[in-house]
């Protein structure tokens, strides 16, 4: 199998740009989740490795143990979409008040 190679090969450019998106925030960025989805690609390529390492036989860990990451991938991308909702909504608000104070 080489996939999980070829994944950690374009993981690494994800993180490249990663670097950059964080490097360019401003104020009007919010960046919670972009964090959040960088832990979460974070969690994936340690996952990746230890699969690696598994299918070299340096490590011998019981597969299920992919499960775990794979929840904490899946919570945590539900928290950022939550996040990003939360944000859009006060964001919202706060624009529609100011329009109507205008008027």
């Amino acid at each position: 199998m080489v996939a999980p190679y070829y994944n950690l090969l374009f993981v690494l450019v994800v993180v490249f740009l990663f670097i950059k998106l964080f490097r360019e925030k401003t104020s009007r960025t919010f960046m919670m989740p972009w964090e959040l989805l960088f832990m979460i690609i974070c969690i994936y390529i340690f996952e990746e490795v230890l699969t690696v390492l598994r299918m070299a036989g340096i490590i011998s860990i019981p597969i299920h143990i992919n499960g775990f990451f794979e929840l904490a991938i899946s919570i945590l991308g539900l928290y950022m979409i939550f996040v990003q909702k939360k944000h859009i909504k006060k964001t919202y608000e706060v624009h529609h008040e100011a329009h109507k104070k205008k008027k």
